[in-house]
Parts: structure tokens; sequence; C-alpha cells
């Protein structure tokens, strides 16, 4: 019996494709792109392709979404039609197929403008309890695709297990001030202190869930690095966000002259990854600590398995001002 990746030509899929082959595990890559890790190609909102897809697997792993970066270059209706659609189809036939397990990959965008606090307000503290407040039509869908989710999971006694994913790729930002300010690396290595997850550790959070979804029967997960910061930090945050880390990692501000790198002067919201870590049984090894210590020793702080997929981009055609059009 194998485990379907959708999704397999984008980061995430093939990210899970390569650890499942190098751990000697079946697996088989669907997506409408060929890719050295796409068995086979065509569309999750077809059904009898999927139903196809379906033979001699015991596990979806469901990665394959329209996201913030196609929000320009589609119509809501495309987003409906992959996000919901092609979300109810896989569902559907892999009951029909007997299949116990799925797992879907959503994203913390999803809180949309609960993330947003007022001026003068502390940091946005972020866990599953927080009532997302979507912000775009990609926002809509994935919620909407986590409900059928958890309906399927009551009604029919399959096992799911949402995640919801921060940033994990490694393409520049999409705001250009950000951009202007801040080298990647840079904006990245900020972002792991409150609202970025690395490659590596995404994939042992899907792999976990794979093995816990039958016992768990629905559940619902932030996977983002773990913050180094508390409750009671959130007001200097949202305020004066280096005076935090420069009192939680006294060096920091050396090691990160030596790259020309800046700390943001405000962080607005902070993702809370402990139900994930308890419930799971997620240990993430890359965190900002981490960072620092790679920056000590002069090497590169992304996995391996970042290094190695690179830079895929989102559309086939490559955008002048920045990795892609912005509404």
């Amino acid at each position: 019996m194998s485990i379907l990746v959708t999704g397999s030509a984008g980061h995430l899929g093939e990210a899970i494709l390569r650890s499942l082959r190098a751990q000697g595990r079946q697996a088989q890559g669907v997506d409408i792109k060929a890719s050295a890790f796409t068995d086979h190609i065509g569309s999750i909102t077809n059904r009898e392709f999927v139903c196809n897809c379906l033979k001699d697997v015991h596990a979806v792993i469901h990665t394959a979404t329209l996201h913030k970066p196609h929000i320009v270059t589609h119509s809501n209706q495309d987003f409906i039609d992959t996000n919901v659609s092609g979300t109810l189809v896989l569902l559907e036939e892999a009951v029909a197929a007997g299949i116990t397990t799925f797992v879907y990959t959503s994203t913390t965008s999803t809180f949309g403008a609960a993330m947003n606090p007022a001026p003068g307000e502390p940091a946005a503290w972020i866990t599953e309890e927080i009532t997302p407040i979507p912000k775009n039509i990609y926002g809509v869908t994935k919620i909407a695709a986590e409900s059928l989710c958890e309906m399927f999971a009551r009604k029919h006694g399959l096992g799911v297990v949402v995640l919801r994913t921060s940033r994990f790729f490694p393409e520049a930002d999409d705001d250009a001030a950000v951009r202007g300010k801040y080298s990647a690396p840079n904006v990245q290595a900020n972002e792991l202190l409150y609202r970025r997850v690395e490659m590596e550790d995404v994939v042992d959070a899907h792999l976990l869930a794979v093995e816990k979804a039958q016992s768990i029967g629905f559940g619902r997960y932030i996977i983002s690095g773990t913050t180094p910061f508390t409750r009671d930090d959130l007001a200097q945050l949202h305020n004066h966000a280096p005076k935090v880390v420069k009192r939680l990692f006294p060096d920091y501000e050396q090691l990160f002259a030596q790259q020309n790198w800046t700390m943001f002067p405000h962080i607005d919201r902070v993702y809370v990854n402990t139900k994930a870590r308890i419930e799971l049984g997620w240990q993430p090894k890359y965190d900002f600590d981490f960072v620092l210590k790679c920056l000590g020793e002069g090497i590169d702080f992304r996995s391996p398995l970042s290094r190695e997929i690179g830079s895929k981009g989102y559309h086939d055609t490559v955008f002048e001002q920045g990795p892609y059009p912005v509404e």
C-alpha cells in the first residue's frame, strides 16, 4: 500500500516525496504538471482520474492548492474549483476506496484579519482557538476545504489532520518595501521568530500526521517554528521588537551586523505551535537560536531539503516587479 501526495511538482509535495522515497516507503505523486516526483499527471477535480490514482493507497497527503501568489492570475472560480471542489473529490473518492487517513495542508493565512492588531495594540497571539477572518479568496477556500475535511472525519470516520502551515517557501517576499530593505535570508531568519517554518520540519509534521490521524480522528494544528516569545512580550513586540529579541538573544545584533542584517522594528503576530508539539509529538529543529548558531559557524541555516529543492517560483511567467503580482 502506498501514500498518495497531491501537488507533487510543488515545493512541499516534492519535499514529502523526496523524504518518503529516501525512507524506502511507497509513495506516488499527483500534479497537473510533470516533474521528477509526479507519477500521475492530471487534475484533482477529475473524479475518474482521482479514482484511478487512489488504487492501492492507504493514505492521502493533500498539498495541491492555488494560493496567495495566484490571486491576481487566477479567478475566484479557479480557487473554488481547485481548493474546494478538488478537495471534495479527493475526500469522496478516498472514502469510497476505503482509505483511512487524510492529511490536508492548510495555511496560517486562514486567520486573515485576526492577525492584524490595531496600532498601539499588542501583537496577536495566534493559536488554534483564534477564529479565522479570511481576507481573500485563498483564505475563504482553504477554510471551506478544512470544513469539508472535518465533516468527512465526523460523518465517515476518516482520520483527518489539518495542518495550518506558516511560510516555508524560499522565494523573496512579495512586499516591495520589504525586498528593498532586507535580503531574503534576513527576512526568513527574522520570520523564524514568529511566522516561518523550515521545510524539513514541515515534512516531519506531515509524516507524523499520517501516523497519528486515525487515533486523533480529526485535528487541526498550527505548523510554525517554535517561537521564543511569550504573551508577556506581545505589547513590546508590536512597538519595538528589537528590544525583545536583544533581551532573549544578546549576541544577535553582532551576528546580524556581520551579514549586514537588521531586525524588523515591529512584529504583529506570533504563531504558537504548542498543540502540534504535544498532540503530534512534533519536534521542529529549526528556530531562531539555530539561525544564530549557523551564523556563528558561517553556514547556511536552511535545511538540506530546502537547499535541494531550491526556488521554483509560482508561475511559468517571470514577473519583473516581484515573485508574483500582488493585489
